[in-house]
């Protein structure tokens, strides 16, 4: 398997906390370290990229640090580890690539905002 040329830019990633908005009260925070794959694992990456709103709260965020239930078709269900939180829900997330990660973040960041009327 070919390394994900894209996994460099996520890790310089780690640690980084980013205003995102003019009022300073909505921020984003990266947590990413490379890992020895694993099967829950298989990209070799413990991440959490998360939006958070004025009193601190998780509004938005995709990590890999627990199973959620996912569906495979009629009856059936497997477990997955890469999940996106938006607001309550938790949803699997179909990692495929550390570049489309960061954008799909980042899309859901502007659509959270754009919900709760923030000026980027």
């Amino acid at each position: 398997m070919e390394r994900d040329q894209t996994l460099d830019t996520l890790l310089d990633l780690d640690g980084l906390v980013f205003v995102v908005e003019q009022s300073g009260q909505h921020w984003v925070k990266f947590e990413v370290r490379s890992i020895t794959p694993t099967r829950e694992k298989p990209h070799g990456l413990d991440y959490s990229l998360t939006l958070h709103g004025p009193s601190g709260e998780r509004l938005v965020g995709f990590d890999n640090a627990h199973s959620v239930k996912a569906s495979e078709g009629p009856g059936g269900k497997r477990e997955v580890w890469d999940h996106k939180h938006r607001l309550r829900t938790i949803r699997p997330y179909d990692y495929s690539t550390a570049a489309a990660l960061i954008e799909d973040f980042w899309k859901l960041v502007d659509d959270v905002l754009e919900e709760r009327g923030v000026k980027r």
